[in-house]
This record gives structure tokens, C-alpha cells and sequence, in this order.
């Protein structure tokens, strides 16, 4: 049985403490230094009106606290685990030391508890060999053609990727995606998201020479592409994510990515899922946005 593109459910963590991340700063070209008690309140709002509106779309929303100071990105958690239709878990290994005390056990107890997890996979302990992949954030994964698109960087092991497919029975697809300023695009789904009728892809970021094989594979899947240009990328429009709501599919994304997109592009969107857009300048302050805040349970219910 295939799985579907779209989850129904998803965990997201609430910072009380939110700091932009000292340790991600030097490879994360959209992050912004943000600190302060203000910031801290904001954050804490954002998340909550967050899960507000998508519980309010028919979305399950897992939300856990954070009190802690030790993990400044922890309201990113689809970098540490992703999970599956077919019942597996699997835990990634982390490029910033202090994003590795991100990976919760209460977290992975709670999904055991209420769905199915036939197999739990962790991979953390690789960063000892210095090899590196960051979830769903590394690879952007069309589910239903078992396929991982992931953009090679220092926090996104090609190695790993070939690996964890194998592993999954899915294809990997990897390319390479450099921004304006030369450097390696740090996390695939900030220029890429896949949905179940189209794809989002900030297309000018990867050389000529492989763009041909990414819209090959986009045409046998028969997605409909929506080209991002590099401002585009640089408002988060390729950070969204497609989830199942009580009335159809919705298309998760900031106001700030969902303003810049044209009416066009909201078009092609909205002829398969409405545009869910939500409000959260502080959090994409420290260089993530919608997608990144969202780690979709694939997993059966027990």
C-alpha cells in the first residue's frame, strides 16, 4: 500500500526560552541574531497561535514545552527524527553540538504509545565519525513515489541519505543548490517542498546541468511545478508542508512566504489545497519557518 504524501497529525515543541542559535549562524544565510525577553514572549506565541490554527484546520497537533536554555532550535523538530507509514522511527545525527540534546525520549515514548512504531532507528551516534543528516530539513521526502530529495551540505551527508533510503525502500535524488552569496543551500527544504500535485522549488539554485533531472522526475510523478525565484526563497516560500485537514488539504506556510508568493503560483496551490498561511516573524528570525516547526506523524494509529 503507498503511503500518503499528507499527514493528519503533527509535534511541535514551544520554546520558553528562544534564542537564535549561536552554533547555526555561520551556515544558515536567512538566520538573524534574536534575544531577548520580548523575543522569548513572542516566540511562545507564535508556536501557540500556530497550533491554533491548524488545530482549528482539522490538524492533530502534538505540542510538548521546552523550559529549557540548552536548545535554542528545538522549536525545529523535524531535524532530529522523522517517521514513516510502514511503522518505522528513525533519529538523526545532528551538525551543531548543541542541537543534539534536541532528541526527546518522551517524545519517541508518546508516538510508541499512540501509534504504530514497528522499528526505531537511530542514527545520532554517527556524528562521532563526523557525518551529519538533519531529518526532513536534509531531505524532502515525496513519500507517495518513495522518493528523498536532499541538497548535499555540511549538515546533509550524501552517504547518510543513500543509506537511510535504502533503508526506507526509497530513491535518492541528490543535487546540489548554492545561494547568492556561493554557499551551499544548508537545508533542502528551505528552497524545495513537495506536495501531492505539485512541487515548489527555488529552481535557479541548482546548476544547469542537474535541473534536467529534477523536472524529469517531477514530470514522471506528474507534479506540477511552481518556480521560486531567489527573493521568493529568501521570504521562506519553499518552507511549507501539505497536511490533511477536516475539510481537504492545506498548505502550511508563513504570511511572510504566502505574501510573497504571486497569484499564480497561489493558484496552482489552492486548485489541490487552501493556503494556510500563519504569522511568525520572530521565529524565522533564527532562519527556519513553517515547515521546520512541523515533524508530520506518518504513522498508523494503534
Amino acid at each position: 500500500m503507498r503511503q500518503s504524501q499528507t499527514p493528519n497529525a503533527v509535534v511541535m515543541i514551544r520554546p520558553h526560552h528562544f534564542v537564535s542559535n549561536p552554533q547555526t549562524m555561520h551556515d544558515n544565510a536567512y538566520q538573524v541574531a534574536a534575544e531577548s525577553q520580548n523575543s522569548c514572549i513572542k516566540a511562545y506565541q507564535e508556536v501557540t497561535g500556530v497550533a491554533k490554527l491548524l488545530t482549528d484546520a482539522g490538524v492533530i497537533v502534538h505540542l510538548f514545552e521546552d523550559e529549557t536554555k540548552l536548545t535554542p532550535d528545538s522549536v525545529f523538530p523535524n531535524n532530529w527524527f522523522s517517521t514513516h507509514g510502514d511503522g518505522q522511527l528513525l533519529t538523526y545525527p545532528m551538525y551543531a553540538p548543541n542541537r543534539r540534546a534536541e532528541r526527546r525520549n518522551d517524545i519517541i515514548e508518546f508516538l510508541k504509545q499512540h501509534y504504530r512504531v514497528s522499528k526505531l532507528t537511530d542514527f545520532s551516534d554517527l556524528t562521532r565519525n563526523n557525518l551529519f543528516l538533519e531529518g526532513t530539513g536534509s531531505m524532502v521526502m515525496d513519500h507517495y513515489h518513495k522518493t528523498a530529495y536532499a541538497v548535499e551540505s555540511k549538515r546533509t551527508c550524501a552517504k547518510l541519505v543513500a543509506k537511510v533510503c535504502k533503508q526506507l525502500g526509497y530513491q535518492a535524488h541528490i543535487f546540489k543548490a548554492i545561494d547568492e552569496q556561493g554557499m551551499a543551500v544548508y537545508h533542502t527544504n528551505v528552497l524545495m517542498c513537495v506536495a501531492s500535485n505539485f512541487v515548489m522549488i527555488g529552481l535557479d539554485m541548482v546548476p544547469k546541468e542537474q535541473q534536467a533531472s529534477l523536472l524529469e522526475r517531477f514530470a514522471q510523478h506528474k507534479k506540477e511545478v511552481i518556480v521560486l525565484s531567489n527573493s521568493q526563497i529568501a521570504q521562506f516560500c519553499g518552507n511549507a508542508i501539505e497536511l490533511q485537514g477536516k475539510h481537504g488539504r492545506v498548505l502550511a506556510l508563513s504570511h511572510t512566504a504566502c505574501d510573497a508568493l504571486t497569484m499564480e503560483q497561489k493558484n496552482i496551490i489552492e486548485s489541490s489545497a487552501r493556503l494556510l498561511p500563519m504569522s511568525i516573524p520572530t521565529l524565522e528570525s533564527a532562519g527556519g519557518s513553517i515547515r521546520c516547526m512541523l515533524a508530520g506523524v506518518h504513522l498508523q494509529n494503534i
